[in-house]
C-alpha cells in the first residue's frame, strides 16, 4: 500500500466506507472488523510505519509480528488505536483515544507519541507500583526530577518523536470525510495548552485562565514570587519556557488542580492563539 500522504487520507477513508455516510465514532465502529481497522490506521503517520519498518497493509514488522492493534467496540462512540515496536513492549510508540462528544463533535481523549528506544523515568507509577494518574492522585518525585533534567515535561514517561506535525494533517482530514467541522481535545497539561494554540486551536472555555497564568508569570506576578526554590518543580527562571512553567503548575503552584481547559481546532480556519507570546518550550 503506497504512504497514506501519498494517496490522501480522503481518498482511502472514502474508498474504504464505500463513501457512505459516517459522521461520528459510532458509525464507524459499525464496519467489519477489518475494514474499520483500515480506517482508524490511516491516523497513524506514515514516519511511524517507516521508521520502525512495520508495513503499513500487513500491520507487521520484519519478524511477522503484529504491530498495529485497534479496539473499536461495536456498541461504543470511541476508537483506540495503537502501535508498538515489540507486541510484548510496555509503551506504545503511538497511543491514539478518539471518542464522539454529547455535542456531536469528535474528540481527542488521548494522544501520546514515544521514541521506545528513548530512556524510560517511571514517572506513570510511584515506588509502590501503583497508578498516579499523570499525578493527579499521587506523584514519584524522584522520577519525576529524574524526567524533567533529561528534558521531558509533565506526563511524559519517554522522549516524544516530534510527530504531531506528521499526526494533525491527518486527523484534520479524516474528520473533513466525516463532515466534521472542528476537532475538540481536553489538554492534560499546561504545554499541551500551548502546543495545540500553535496548531490552531482556541478556547471553548480556559481562555481567561491560560491569560492569568501568563500575566502571573511577569514580574511582578504572585506566580512567578512563587518560583523561589522550595522544590526542584519552582525554580527562579522557569517561567521563561513553557516546560518550566507546566512543571511547576504541575507541582501545585497555581493553588488548585489544572482543569477546566477545553480547546477546539476549526478545520478550515484554524485559530492564531497565543497566550504565552514569544514562547520557547
Amino acid at each position: 500500500m503506497r504512504s497514506i500522504m501519498a494517496r490522501g487520507v480522503g481518498d482511502v477513508f472514502k474508498a474504504l466506507t464505500l463513501d457512505s455516510p459516517r459522521h461520528n465514532i459510532h458509525a464507524i465502529n459499525q464496519l467489519d472488523p477489518e475494514i474499520k481497522e483500515r480506517v482508524y490506521a490511516l491516523l497513524i503517520p506514515d514516519r511511524i510505519f517507516e521508521m520502525f519498518r512495520i508495513d503499513r497493509s500487513a500491520f507487521t514488522n520484519a519478524q511477522d509480528e503484529r504491530m498495529v492493534r485497534v479496539v473499536s467496540p461495536r456498541q461504543a462512540g470511541f476508537a483506540i488505536v495503537e502501535v508498538r515496536e515489540h507486541p510484548d513492549d510496555r509503551d506504545c510508540i503511538f497511543f491514539l483515544e478518539i471518542a464522539d462528544t454529547p455535542f456531536f463533535k469528535v474528540e481527542i481523549t488521548f494522544l501520546i507519541i514515544n521514541d521506545p528506544r528513548s530512556p524510560r523515568f517511571n514517572t506513570d507509577i510511584d515506588d509502590a507500583g501503583r497508578r498516579t494518574k499523570f499525578g493527579t492522585t499521587r506523584r514519584n518525585k524522584p522520577e519525576e526530577v529524574r524526567a524533567m533534567e533529561a528534558g521531558l515535561a509533565p506526563g511524559q514517561v519517554r522522549k516524544g518523536l516530534h510527530m504531531l506535525k506528521d499526526f494533525m494533517p491527518l486527523v484534520v482530514e479524516f474528520l473533513a470525510c466525516m463532515g466534521q467541522d472542528m476537532l475538540v481535545a481536553e489538554p492534560l497539561t499546561y504545554h499541551d495548552a500551548i502546543i495545540f494554540e500553535k496548531h490552531g486551536f482556541n478556547y471553548v472555555r480556559g481562555r481567561k485562565k491560560m491569560d492569568c497564568i501568563h500575566e502571573g508569570f511577569q514580574p511582578g506576578g504572585e506566580l512567578l514570587s512563587r518560583l523561589d526554590g522550595s522544590t526542584p518543580f519552582r525554580q527562579p527562571g522557569m517561567e521563561k519556557t513553557v516546560r518550566g512553567r507546566s512543571w511547576a503548575i504541575h507541582d501545585g503552584i497555581l493553588g488548585e488542580p489544572w482543569k477546566d481547559i477545553e480547546m477546539y481546532l476549526p478545520l478550515k480556519n484554524p485559530a492564531r492563539v497565543c497566550t504565552f507570546p514569544g514562547w520557547v518550550y
